[in-house]
């Protein structure tokens, strides 16, 4: 036996750093993954599902190898295996998840998320967390000298491995992650189990060969990863990075510049540099201030207030300022880094009021009441339940004035019986009586206007005849053509029970299928070949 062995403070450090990097590989799995399949419930679920499985089995592995042979080294390698592993993936993982996604979007018809999802955690994630498993029980055997005390060493081994992934938890969250990133995230946590190791490998005789291979891999796998990131396809970014809340992207091109949060699936916020408008959903939404009477409020100069919640960088409201000089506009927006890049590359003024808060929070903690609300909150498969129920419609109704109007951007436009669309503008109707939806032209996106007075498609009749400006009121006529009014049913969503995630994963393969129905004929007929030769 090494000497270090006889020093059981060794033995309970090991448990403790043991612990810790489980959590922070957990949290880390979930930046990782979040880019690719959103960081909805189901994607937790999945993180969390995998890697209670590989603990189990670690456990079970675990306890059987001590018994069958008591020898600590093996114990060691392990970790070493499970460091080097983990210094691997922010280089090797994204890989994995598009690999996993291109053949999995040929041949899985439903439930693409979760079987994408679930695919990725088992290939990069299962292993090494099955490694660390096994370090409980093999510490058990080594640190157990009699019967007498066996029940404190096993209380101090679960202590020291509760209070380690405590710390696992919220280092990751507050401090790495914000700081420097998922990638070095990932690397300081396999750094530690690294060193871990190699003081048991260099505090006596023995092979080292292993050790030194390990310290070879890790540097490798370092240099690969760290300045890794994950739109590595894409070269000229302005900026990269992470917050508590969010992965972040700006591009700039010679049209205009792009805020992503989700490196697969859309634009979250852009500033278009040669046009006023953005040819997307926030050109559809400006109907909304011309529905509770903007035009008409101008001309007689009194005050129109403007909420956005989901501000993000401020191409919404300052749309609005820019077609309605005067306009009053307020954004709350959860991540406050949004709001500093917005500063930064979206021209945002400094003066203009945006809260770092919850949307449904803020409404909760001011009096205050608007002409216009817009709630620009959903993204993807990622929709804040709380901000999608009854209740929460119901809040933003009792913050308009009299004849205000409240703009949804529902991201996701499904054909299909009971999808999300659906049950949020059956729950909106449950609230207002006055409900239109228009679909967005060369994009997926349906936006829903409500209010409670029955004259808003007049009041907009009305109010385009005051624009004098044309490119705006050509614009806002044809959005005025396209509006529907929606017929409500019964899909209701509440506090209680607001399942947007599966709802939202129904429209995902619709439109999957949609996207990938004539590579799928391609694949049929020639194979990969032909589908790698029509990209």
């Amino acid at each position: 036996m090494r000497p270090i062995l006889k020093n059981k403070l060794y033995l309970y450090l090991t448990e403790f750093f043991a612990g810790m990097s489980v959590m922070a590989v957990e949290l880390g799995a979930s930046r990782l993954l979040a880019p690719y399949f959103s960081s909805s419930q189901i994607v937790w679920t999945i993180i969390i599902g995998t890697i209670m499985i590989a603990m189990a089995l670690g456990n079970l592995y675990g306890g059987r190898a001590a018994d069958k042979d008591p020898n600590p080294d093996r114990l060691y390698r392990r970790i070493l295996i499970a460091a080097v592993w983990i210094a691997l993936i922010p280089f090797a993982g994204k890989y994995v998840i598009l690999g996993i996604s291109a053949l999995l979007i040929f041949s899985v018809n439903s439930n693409y998320l979760i079987w994408s999802a679930f695919a990725a955690c088992m290939l990069i994630f299962v292993y090494p967390l099955f490694l660390l498993g096994t370090v409980t029980p093999s510490l058990a055997k080594y640190t157990m000298e009699n019967l007498e005390d066996n029940a404190r060493i096993i209380g101090t081994l679960g202590a020291a491995n509760t209070v380690g992934s405590i710390i696992g938890t919220f280092v990751p969250t507050f401090v790495t992650i914000p700081a420097v990133g998922t990638a070095i995230t990932f690397l300081i946590f396999a750094g530690i189990l690294l060193l871990l190791a190699l003081l048991y490998f260099f505090s006596g005789r023995g092979r080292r060969g292993g050790a030194i291979v390990s310290i070879v891999l890790f540097v490798l796998g370092g240099a690969l990863g760290w300045r890794s990131h994950f739109a590595f396809w894409k070269d000229g970014l302005r900026y990269e990075g992470e917050s508590v809340y969010n992965y972040l992207q700006v591009e700039e091109t010679d049209e205009s510049v792009v805020l992503s949060t989700n490196v697969l699936f859309g634009v979250q916020s852009i500033l278009p540099k040669r046009s006023r408008f953005t040819g997307m959903y926030y050109d559809c939404a400006m109907a909304a201030p011309y529905m509770a009477g903007a035009a008409k409020k101008q001309e007689r100069g009194v005050d129109f207030d403007l909420l956005v919640l989901g501000m993000g960088t401020g191409t919404y409201g300052s749309q609005c300022v820019a077609c309605l000089p005067g306009v009053r506009v307020e954004g709350v927006e959860i991540d406050g880094k949004i709001t500093a890049l917005a500063r930064e590359y979206f021209a945002m003024p400094e003066d203009l009021p945006v809260a770092t808060y919850d949307g449904r929070a803020y409404l909760n903690a001011v009096d205050k009441r608007y002409d216009v609300i817009m709630v620009d909150a959903y993204q993807d498969i990622t929709i804040p339940f709380q901000m999608a129920s009854v209740e929460f419609f119901t809040l933003v109704r009792a913050h308009l004035k009299d004849g205000g109007v409240m703009v949804v951007n529902m991201n996701m436009r499904g054909t299909r019986e009971g999808n999300i669309n659906q049950y949020l503008a059956d729950t909106i109707s449950a609230v207002f009586p006055e409900v239109y939806t228009a679909d967005v032209a060369h994009n997926t996106n349906r936006e829903l206007f409500a209010s409670c007075n029955p004259e808003m498609l007049a009041v907009l009749a009305r109010n385009l005849e005051k624009i004098g400006d044309g490119e705006l009121r050509g614009m806002l006529l044809r959005v005025s053509e396209g509006l529907t009014r929606y017929e409500p049913g019964s899909c209701v969503m509440t506090d209680d029970r607001a399942p947007v995630e599966l709802l939202s994963m129904r429209v995902i393969d619709e439109l999957i299928r949609d996207e990938v129905a004539w590579y799928r004929e391609v694949y049929a007929q020639y194979g990969l070949r032909g589908v790698l030769g029509s990209l």
